[in-house]
């Protein structure tokens, strides 16, 4: 099945001046660029690109506790609150500022199952968790400790959709029709895609 897929090089990846490396990742394993560029997003973009509901702020936040209680910190301390929902509602917020600090790359990528492939190649949301020879595994050494205790989203290098549907409405967001191409690749004559 061919899909499209957002991804987002962040601001860390951007100022380590990394973006190729990284873009290269993607292409050497017959994933296909078919849109991108360069910006920086406004406020109003970030939050329609993170903003999550209840359930997730929920999720989020009990993950969270969890770490506190395993870092052995009081949540108050971090989060100024100390209930899931509030918790998950704080980390949303750092998620906004994220995209907030400087320039991002943000591409389309398109293939057979773009968005499981992506994410394998991205690798786990903590680098310091992620597997060597994901990206994040590889080029990130940040930790859910270093950005609770610095009060911001963890500097994880890269944003990759999670899934279909989830592609299909950031891509929406960050791109317009006409700013996506198509075009063949040798794999595409090859695996007759």
């Amino acid at each position: 099945m061919i899909e499209k897929s957002l991804v987002i090089l962040k601001p860390d990846a951007v100022q380590r001046g990394i973006m190729g490396e990284l873009l290269t990742r993607f292409e050497r394993t017959g994933l296909k660029v078919v849109a991108a560029k360069m910006t920086l997003p406004d406020r109003a973009l970030t939050e329609k690109h993170y903003l999550k509901d209840e359930t997730w702020h929920r999720k989020v936040g009990e993950n969270n506790l969890k770490d506190c209680e395993k870092f052995g910190v009081n949540p108050m301390d971090y989060y100024g609150v100390n209930d899931p929902v509030g918790v998950g509602k704080v980390i949303n917020e750092w998620l906004f500022d994220a995209l907030l600090v400087g320039p991002v790359l943000a591409f389309i990528i398109e293939g057979p199952q773009a968005v499981a492939k992506i994410r394998a190649l991205v690798g786990t949301t903590y680098p310091d968790l992620a597997a060597p020879g994901t990206i994040r595994g590889d080029y990130s050494v940040d930790s859910a400790f270093a950005s609770l205790v610095r009060k911001r989203s963890v500097f994880n290098l890269i944003h990759a959709s999670g899934a279909s549907d989830e592609a299909v409405e950031e891509i929406k967001l960050w791109f317009k029709p006409e700013e996506i191409f198509s075009y063949k690749r040798v794999e595409d004559e090859l695996y007759n895609y």
